[in-house]
């Protein structure tokens, strides 16, 4: 299954997130239920599940990026169109490492 504007692509389907009460809030990475299925087993301990949890972090961090990237991409194109139309300068400039 795709999901709009991301490259990530939903490994699990709606049918085993339903059959695994999965949130419907989840995202792309749904797929790491094994986190939750040890949270549950060991109490939500924060020093357990170290191992199923980088996995889902890791997930949950590019798909941030990816929307930030997005973002931005999107930004830059309205502050072209704006230079094009006469608009006005961004108050914020491009950084040097950009």
């Amino acid at each position: 299954m795709e999901v709009k504007g991301s490259s990530k692509k939903m490994i699990a389907t709606q049918e085993e997130m339903v059959a695994n009460k999965v949130p419907s809030h989840r995202d792309q990475c749904a797929h790491l239920d094994p986190l939750n299925k040890c949270r549950q087993a060991e109490f939500y301990l924060p020093w357990k599940c170290e191992n199923e949890r980088h996995p889902y972090e890791k997930c949950e961090y590019e798909l941030v990026m990816e929307r930030m990237l997005q973002m931005q991409i999107r930004e830059e194109g309205q502050v072209e169109t704006g230079r094009k139309q006469g608009g006005s300068i961004p108050l914020i400039p491009k950084t040097a490492n950009t």
